[in-house]
């Protein structure tokens, strides 16, 4: 019966997502339905219920809601321009000047907003239009805007790795997962940087002349109140000064004084930014209520168990067993948002690379980067439609030029995967895992 319903579980939900229900809908639909197997329909609707609710009764949590009020702030602040100014400082003198910047302001965008959409929706707005005057094409342009974006969801601070942290139930900190993806966010960068590279010489975009050191260090001064942000909520956390969900609440008060600092923000526009950070964290924890009831009904049916006494009994090597949970990442990633997937898969994998003496925090940047991945992929990647969106272009149209740097992605994601300690040199730098 168990397994009938867990098929039960996968058809009725891969149904749904066709049929293009919101994901969070399916997930508790389908998780509502299967457990009718077991239990008549008020149980199961009053046993769904309580999952949901206990799921996200979490101190850990309260961050995410937070984080996300900060990334509002400063999309409004006026934060992104001083980073993109800073950016074209550094790089914008290389051939294909405006693919760096946007890869790079990209990277600090997301990590100090933690969001990989308004990151793709902040820098992307600025600078499509002129990439595209300059001759990039808008499609190449979107490619770069749309898979630079995701790794601000693995530099920290990320709500995505908070997320984690949870679903791992203690056996990845926060603290650890924050400082073990910054190299791994910065090699993701630096590989999208070669592939924009490549296609600036073979393609020969503009290049504009050497920035003098007077407006490097003019433009770096501009951008640096933004950029001692990361500094001090993570190293406040790293160190325990305070926790993820107390750094958060900094991080919101931090970018408020930004805000009215430059002059972007006032009580006027306040409301409207509270507003629409209330909309998105309703939409995010609504997904981790359903999903966590899903992961529950997985738990009673001992589904973690059976997949890893089936994967671990037909392979013994771990080098194919990563291989194979990656390639099965990658495929979810298509089709799941990266939240609910996270919390459904972590409490099945997460055991079988345990066993394999796979480190939690490693695994978690491996996790979280594959699902980075779907998020640029049809159909139901989200940076792809934001991406698309903000440049004015049909999403066919970027198919075809962000497969390089998909592939890239992919590369990169190899590397961490089978070489440790890129992700865990920091933590254990630190003293945050032994």
């Amino acid at each position: 019966m168990a397994l009938a319903g867990i098929l039960f579980l996968f058809v009725v939900l891969f149904i749904l997502l066709l049929l293009k229900v919101p994901v969070a809908y399916s997930v508790g639909i389908a998780t509502t339905l299967t457990l009718l197997f077991y239990l008549p329909l008020l149980p199961s609707v009053t046993t769904i219920m309580q999952q949901m609710t206990t799921g996200i009764d979490s101190f850990a949590l309260l961050a995410i809601p937070f984080f996300i009020l900060a990334g509002d702030i400063m999309n409004r602040g006026g934060i992104a321009n001083r980073l993109i100014d800073f950016s074209k400082s550094l790089v914008g003198s290389l051939p294909g000047g405006l693919l760096y910047v946007n890869i790079l302001s990209a990277m600090f965008f997301g990590a100090v907003s933690g969001s990989a959409v308004a990151s793709a929706s902040a820098i992307g707005g600025i600078l499509s239009k002129r990439m595209d005057t300059e001759g990039y094409g808008k499609p190449f342009s979107a490619s770069v805007n749309i898979t630079a974006s995701t790794v601000g969801l693995v530099i920290p601070p990320s709500n995505i790795l908070i997320v984690f942290a949870l679903a791992s139930g203690g056996a990845a900190s926060v603290e650890a997962l924050f400082l073990a993806g910054y190299i791994p966010g910065m090699l993701l960068g630096l590989g999208l940087m070669i592939v924009a590279g490549y296609f600036a010489v073979k393609h020969k975009f503009p290049k504009r002349d050497r920035v003098r050191f007077r407006k490097l260090i003019k433009d770096f001064s501009r951008a640096f109140l933004s950029l001692l942000m990361i500094v001090i909520v993570v190293g406040g956390i790293v160190i325990g000064v305070f926790t993820a969900t107390e750094g958060a609440v900094i991080a919101v008060i931090y970018a408020l004084l930004l805000g009215f600092f430059y002059r972007q923000i006032n009580f006027k526009i306040l409301p409207d930014i509270i507003l629409s950070s209330a909309k998105t964290t309703a939409i995010v924890m609504f997904l981790i209520c359903t999903s966590m009831a899903l992961s529950w009904l997985f738990a009673f049916n001992s589904v973690p168990e059976l997949i890893s006494e089936s994967i671990l009994g037909s392979f013994d090597n771990p080098i194919v067993i990563l291989l194979l949970i990656n390639i099965i990442l990658l495929i979810v990633g298509t089709f799941m948002d990266i939240t609910p997937a996270v919390l459904i898969f972590t409490p099945i994998f997460l055991p079988i690379v345990t066993g394999m003496g796979i480190h939690p925090v490693h695994f978690g940047i491996i996790m979280v980067i594959n699902l980075c991945i779907g998020l640029c992929t049809p159909p139901v990647g989200t940076l792809l439609f934001v991406g698309s969106g903000v440049a004015k272009i049909e999403i066919t149209e970027v198919i075809k030029p962000i497969l390089p740097f998909l592939a890239m992605m992919v590369a990169m994601l190899m590397l961490i995967t089978y070489m440790p300690e890129i992700t865990l040199y920091l933590p254990k730098l630190f003293g945050a895992i032994d």
